[in-house]
């Protein structure tokens, strides 16, 4: 990457120990940057994010991460521990019957959506973690949040300069170093509160916290990256200790499903760009369906590109434009009972989004959405069978620190105001308008 950062010895098999026991130790949505890693690094947010706070990453950040958490401005720190809390005021173009959520209205509801506490930074001098927990304040329940803990070291391979790493997640996609992918992508926070299509690729965001994965990675010549990892469904007893309540009809896992990622990457100086693919293939036990009676397969092959320009590199608040894309194709085949009429589906999902960040402050952004795909199967769940859906969300987000020259060192906040709006809304155009959403949210961060 950019930013080469040294590391020191450790054995690997040490290292895949140490790994696990951090996950023993936290027991087995969408994480966000810490001030922890600021700390330890000795940099401001801006200097890893664009808008000065994440989870966008700048060349800096990515190769922070690249390279396991570790990077330090050589300083004895206490060990990195960080907070985020948030609230929220939502809004739905009309009144949801019922109430938006238990314990809500029907519209207009301000709520505490999330508060989290983190291990953030180095265990020892080349493995790292991210380790998040949760505190939901609309479903008034704690969990275990996204986990990666990555070894990382640097070494020559056929006389390349190289970066080879193991990382240990709860989530595909959270150990990716782009904005294109699932866990990564625009918009970085958005309403519980508010009505959502129901139909999404198993990449997307049904696998969070649902199983754990071990995979392995490699940066060569800044040029190309490749991963690959397998994934084990976690057991309903698990995943209800680590606070992800399976309820009644939960999808859940079977045997294993590998992950792949292979992309294509550089940086020249002002301007970034990424062009890749990722993926997943896994057997799903439908809901409800008894053990050993079938099971449903998926299969997420998808494309993206990142495009990124900075205007003043050497300038920690520069001006920078983001571009990120995606598109996710879905091939699904249904055998688990009761077999629906069409055994075969697929389900598309393109997202397009580009920000302006000014000053690592104000940070304007716009993203195009769609899905569409087959009738029948999952997909019969939307209404009329149909799992079309499109729109757009558009938002400003403010952030006064985070800067070199900020008045607080110690945290951070993010001030957003975000308008999504549908044109398609689970097969329908008429009544689409009805979920357009005006979600405003209040962020802080800091450390320990």
């Amino acid at each position: 990457m950019a930013a080469r950062i040294a590391f020191r010895h450790r054995p690997v098999r040490a290292a895949i120990l140490a790994m696990a026991a951090c996950l023993l130790l936290v027991g087995v949505r969408q994480a966000q940057a810490v001030p922890s890693f600021a700390e330890q690094t000795g940099q401001p947010c801006a200097a890893c994010h664009v808008g000065a706070f994440g989870p966008q990453l700048r060349p800096y950040g990515r190769a922070f991460k690249l390279h396991g958490y570790v990077a330090s401005d050589g300083k004895r720190h206490f060990p990195p521990l960080a907070a985020t809390v948030y609230g929220s005021f939502t809004h739905t173009g009309k009144d949801q019957p019922g109430g938006a959520a238990r314990w809500f209205s029907a519209n207009d509801n301000f709520a505490m959506d999330q508060a989290s506490f983190y291990y953030a930074g180095a265990i020892t001098r080349h493995l790292g973690a991210f380790i998040q927990t949760t505190y939901d304040g609309v479903g008034r329940q704690y969990q275990i949040d996204n986990t990666d803990i990555r070894y990382a070291r640097e070494r020559d391979i056929f006389g390349i300069d190289s970066v080879w790493g193991l990382t240990l997640n709860n989530n595909p996609t959270v150990s990716d170093l782009w904005n294109s992918t699932p866990i990564w992508g625009f918009p970085y926070n958005s309403s519980p509160l508010a009505p959502s299509p129901l139909a999404a690729t198993r990449i997307d965001g049904s696998f969070s916290q649902q199983v754990l994965g071990i995979g392995a990675y490699v940066m060569w010549n800044d040029w190309v990256y490749t991963e690959a990892a397998l994934y084990r469904g976690l057991g309903r007893d698990v995943r209800n200790a680590l606070g992800t309540v399976p309820v009644a009809g939960t999808d859940s896992v079977m045997g294993t499903a590998p992950y792949w990622r292979l992309a294509v990457q550089h940086d020249h100086g002002r301007s970034n760009w990424e062009i890749g693919t990722y993926g997943i293939d896994a057997a799903i036990l439908a809901g409800g369906a008894p053990a050993g009676t079938g099971t449903d397969h998926y299969t997420d092959v998808a494309a993206d590109a990142n495009y990124q320009f900075t205007f003043h590199p050497r300038v920690v608040a520069s001006d920078v434009i983001s571009a990120h894309a995606t598109i996710i194709t879905e091939d699904q085949h249904f055998a688990a009972p009761p077999v629906p009429s069409q055994s075969h589906g697929n389900l598309t999902t393109m997202r397009a989004d580009i920000s302006y960040s000014i000053a690592a402050t104000v940070t304007p952004s716009a993203q195009w959405f769609s899905t569409n795909g087959s009738t029948g199967g999952v997909n019969s769940a939307t209404l009329l069978g149909r799992p079309d859906s499109s729109g757009a969300v558009l938002e400003v987000a403010y952030s006064p620190f985070g800067k070199p020259d900020s008045l607080i060192a110690w945290g951070n906040l993010r001030l957003a105001a975000q308008y999504v709006l549908y044109t398609k809304f689970d097969g329908q155009t008429q009544g689409a308008a009805d979920n357009n959403t005006v979600y405003v949210s209040l962020w802080a961060a800091w450390h320990f």
